[in-house]
């Protein structure tokens, strides 16, 4: 009685010792939450709105059918996203093989012999157990490896989530500089146009002594730049498509698309609170779910120094016991427990110990650096897109104010008032102007886009 009294002692203090092993994850305190966003402006960061862009689906954010289908049909057959799929499927089947692991496991081992002594009869020996071992989980190994399984699972869905988010966003992005390149296609044909024309005006004039052999090759000259430039274009635009076909997982084609004119983008961004990205973006998640696993892990290594318990057994029919061989057979029965304790490899497991208490660190550290790396691209990309507003309305004025200046020069140098060096330096100025505009429009829908993106826009 003494005896069984000391052994229930002695486990109810190791039991005790080990609540630690069965402990639950909770996200770490101080996170740099509160001060994560920086104010760009009062209509920028509505830091009272909960909801932000990113909790938008990308059916309704995006409102060009074109592009929709684009981004439809990538999410199908993109190879890296189909790649991060698979890894969520082999992450359930290991969640579903340690959730297993509670069960007994059963063995069916059939065995027979043949034996003969000095030619004499054969003697014919069987057996048919069925074996059964079960690990009792009395210091929550199985249970961490479960739980670790499980964090696992939810980090590889977070990871599908963020390979969602970025294909949207790529996809978006390179339809818009594919419009892009089309608006300065079409300037650069018109400016081109013009200046075809501006060169048979000269070489007239030439011809009737109005003009000078100077002003002649001045122009071809720019006619030749324009060409060159409308060439390379040309290039890019079919470059842009092949990058495209590519990227949503198809063949080179023709893609069917708007114009960048016709695109809508919101007029206000909004931010939402900041603790929407510790569940919102997925890196984020991805990043959180890699520390809970690692958590785990960390319980599990500290499992590792206690006993554990294995119940097995085996049940089965046979002919033969001991000796004596016997026809029918008859059942035979056997169970047995195990009961084992870490004792001369204790250094071993405090080093695993320190292992797991080390990556649990590196895993916390990464998960606070993926929310400074959330924020800072929020705060970025808010800018961006306030930035590439301001610059649109800039060159926008701009360019009204050198079409009046072309229209000027041009009615001067028809009368004589202004050379042709003058002409062409505006006509020049209002290209580039209007470049702007088109680059300015590019750089605040890629702005845009990108800031969604970081607010976990696209996931399911």
């Amino acid at each position: 009685m003494k005896n069984i009294s000391l052994v229930l002692f002695i486990l109810s203090g190791v039991l005790m010792s080990g609540c630690r092993i069965y402990s639950t994850y909770e996200r770490p305190g101080n996170l740099p939450v509160d001060s994560l966003y920086r104010d760009v402006s009062a209509d920028s960061v509505a830091s009272a709105d909960t909801t932000s862009q990113g909790d938008m689906p990308w059916q309704q954010f995006f409102q060009d059918e074109h592009l929709r289908e684009l981004i439809s049909y990538g999410l199908s057959n993109n190879t890296d996203m189909l790649t991060a799929l698979l890894r969520v499927d082999q992450a359930e089947a290991q969640l579903k093989a340690a959730k297993l692991a509670f069960l007994p496991s059963l063995t069916l081992s059939p065995q027979g012999s043949l034996s003969s002594v000095d030619g004499g009869k054969p003697a014919k020996t069987y057996e048919l157990p069925i074996e059964a071992s079960w690990e009792v989980d009395l210091f929550g190994s199985l249970r961490n490896a479960k739980k670790s399984s499980q964090a696992t699972l939810l980090q590889q869905k977070a990871y599908q989530q963020a390979v969602r988010s970025k294909l949207i966003a790529m996809i978006a992005i390179d339809y818009y500089a594919l419009l892009s390149i089309d608006s300065q296609i079409e300037i650069s044909l018109s400016t081109l146009n013009v200046w075809r024309e501006q060169v048979r005006t000269i070489e007239a004039l030439l011809k009737v002594g109005e003009e000078n052999e100077n002003a002649l090759t001045q122009a071809r000259a720019g006619l030749y730049e324009l060409e060159a430039s409308y060439n390379d274009l040309l290039r890019q635009q079919r470059e842009a498509e092949n990058a495209l076909c590519t990227l949503i997982g198809t063949t080179s084609r023709r893609i069917e698309r708007g114009t960048l004119d016709g695109q809508r983008m919101p007029d206000s961004l909004s931010a939402g609170l900041p603790l929407r990205l510790l569940s919102r973006r997925p890196d984020v998640v991805q990043a959180e779910m890699t520390l809970a696993a690692a958590y785990y892990s960390t319980n599990q290594a500290r499992s590792a120094f206690y006993p554990s318990l294995t119940l097995s057994g085996s049940a089965g029919w046979t002919n033969s016991a001991g000796q004596i061989v016997s026809d029918p057979g008859s059942w035979i029965l056997s169970a047995l427990a195990s009961l084992t304790q870490p004792i001369f490899n204790r250094g071993k497991l405090v080093s695993n110990l320190r292992v797991a208490k080390d990556e649990e660190q590196i895993a916390l550290l990464s998960y606070k650096q993926a929310l400074l790396d959330a924020g800072q691209e929020v705060n970025n990309y808010l800018y961006a897109a306030e930035s590439a507003q301001r610059s649109l309305d800039s060159h926008s004025k701009q360019c009204a104010e050198l079409e009046r200046t072309v229209k000027t020069s041009d009615a001067l140098y028809r009368t004589g008032n202004a050379t042709y060096i003058e002409l062409l330096s505006a006509r020049q100025e209002l290209l580039n102007a209007r470049l702007s505009v088109v680059s300015d429009i590019y750089s605040r829908c890629e702005a845009i886009v990108n800031l969604y993106s970081a607010l976990g826009g696209g996931c399911e």
